[in-house]
């Protein structure tokens, strides 16, 4: 196992440096290990970066890098689809103006629709509030051969509500079960053991962290205030949110510490930068893709039989 001490200095090393002209020339190979949470590592977000170097020269080499990744992935997906066996589950968590809703769309442009979801849960409902916290997004998990995608997720359970104690209240759960030591140990263990029994009957699953620094996203609200195009964007409970920012943070890196395992990693994708946060998940999804062992299937005798049969009539 990689040191994780020694990823996090080379990640920073490339931050920092000024490469020679040839150097520059040279393509940048994205390493997924770079970003991933080992499991049991003691998480402090301040030592891991919001921005790395880019792995693009200009808008137009990143569309270029991004078009070929899209690519990539569209045909591994025809092969995912077709194999039937695996289930790919993507998680995306992240402060507000980090840019879920962008990496979502432009990572997975070329994904076949037929073969991909996409949900975002907001506020649970009075139902979801009636069952235990799994419950609403256990219902949208993928089936064998499609991905999945949770734009926030499970995890809002030990995050959100972490942070604003009120809402584990309205939750119902019996008294015994409120002690505030123990219950946040007790959901990241029921979390852990979701995952595990996703992997073991074929579900894989991936967990971005898109790491947004708090000047940057100071930068991104002001920038939805002034261009009316994006107005919409903004809410005031975004600012509300935004005086919560040390208490998310240090929700944040128990919850990665706690429930990144191998079966199961957390990325902690330096947000700061838009395009390069999609080349980095966009290069993390294929790793995993390409990992997968699959093929497509075999047709029996009888089926290459009936094929050679239909294609007598139609050459007729």
């Amino acid at each position: 196992m990689a040191n994780p001490r020694k990823i996090h200095l080379a990640l920073k090393t490339r931050l920092c440096s000024n490469p020679s002209s040839q150097e520059r020339d040279q393509p940048m190979k994205i390493e997924s290990n770079e970003f991933r949470v080992r499991e049991g590592e003691k998480i402090r977000l301040k030592k891991w970066p919001t921005k790395a170097k880019p792995f693009y020269k200009s808008k137009e080499h990143y569309q270029k890098l991004l078009e070929a990744q899209t690519r990539e992935m569209s045909a591994r997906q025809g092969l995912f689809y077709a194999h039937d066996r695996y289930a790919l589950l993507l998680i995306f968590q992240a402060m507000d103006a980090a840019g879920k809703d962008g990496a979502i769309k432009h990572v997975l442009s070329g994904i076949n629709p037929q073969g991909c979801e996409v949900f975002s849960f907001k506020r649970p409902s009075d139902e979801d509030m009636a069952h235990d916290f799994l419950w609403r997004t256990t219902r949208c998990l993928p089936e064998r051969g499609r991905i999945g995608i949770f734009n926030r997720s499970y995890y809002e359970e030990v995050l959100v509500v972490r942070v604003h104690p009120e809402l584990l209240q309205a939750q119902k759960l019996p008294e015994e079960l409120m002690d505030e030591k123990k219950i946040w140990d007790e959901r990241y263990r029921s979390i852990v053991d979701l995952e595990r029994h996703l992997y073991r009957n074929g579900t894989r699953v991936l967990k971005f962290f898109l790491h947004l620094s708090k000047e940057e996203q100071r930068r991104r609200f002001l920038e939805r205030i002034d261009d009316s195009d994006k107005n919409w964007k903004f809410s005031q409970s975004d600012i509300t949110e935004r005086a919560h920012w040390k208490d998310y943070q240090k929700a944040y890196e128990d919850c990665l510490g706690a429930t990144s395992t191998d079966r199961a990693p957390w990325f902690v994708v330096p947000a700061d930068d838009k395009e390069n946060a999609r080349l980095i998940i966009s290069r993390i999804v294929l790793d995993t893709l390409e990992s997968l062992k699959m093929s497509y299937p075999e047709p029996s005798k009888e089926r290459r039989k009936e094929l050679q049969s239909i294609r007598k009539l139609l050459v007729k």
